[in-house]
């Protein structure tokens, strides 16, 4: 079937983008090892619930630097079309994630951003506006606080959950979520500005 009436196949590629980072030791990396805060910045793991949590902490720290040095209309923008997906809209929907594990774990906890009229509302309204950001920002840390102290609170992380699942599944859920994020991540900001990271 011949599609190309109907589908738009242009390149959408910015040539005038060359990719870069601050690294000196390696150039696919973010920063190097010794100036990367998630290279040895946690707790010394020494059991499940450290390893794990640790991981969280990796992936929350790499979603926060990939939007480091970025204004307004840098984190809104929509750079990997036709996706809705931006790095603004990443930071809302990792908000609306914590929340929903907590949900999940049992904790009654409303939507943040979705409603039954815009399900992805956590990426449409993710627009150039400072007051967005700044409200996106602090909601997102807010709800990642929540969600360590309701970890903090569970005493074992072999609990059973209202689904009947354990929390040390809920809490692998979630790390995977924020890896899978943080790959969308790696993408959309070197499509805003060049920088690269692994």
């Amino acid at each position: 079937m011949d599609t190309s009436d109907t589908m738009d196949t242009s390149d959408t590629s910015d040539t005038d983008l060359t990719r870069w980072t601050i690294s000196t030791v390696h150039t696919d990396m973010w920063a190097d090892p010794d100036e990367d805060p998630r290279e040895g910045g946690g707790p010394e793991v020494t059991d499940e619930r450290g390893a794990l949590l640790d991981a969280l902490r990796h992936f929350r720290l790499t979603l926060e630097l990939k939007c480091e040095g970025l204004d307004a209309e840098q984190l809104a923008r929509r750079s990997v079309p036709p996706s809705t997906m931006s790095l603004l809209g990443l930071l809302r929907h990792m908000a609306e994630d914590e929340r929903h594990f907590r949900r999940l774990a049992g904790e009654p906890s409303p939507r943040i951003y979705r409603t039954p009229d815009d399900r992805e509302a956590d990426w449409t309204g993710a627009v150039a506006d400072p007051a967005v950001v700044e409200d996106a920002r602090r909601r997102w840390k807010e709800e990642a606080e929540a969600t360590d102290r309701f970890i903090a609170a569970a005493p074992d992380l072999g609990a059973r959950l209202p689904d009947g699942g354990q929390l040390r599944e809920l809490l692998t859920m979630q790390i995977t979520e924020y890896a899978r994020h943080c790959g969308h991540a790696d993408l959309l900001r070197e499509r805003v500005d060049g920088r690269v990271g692994q």
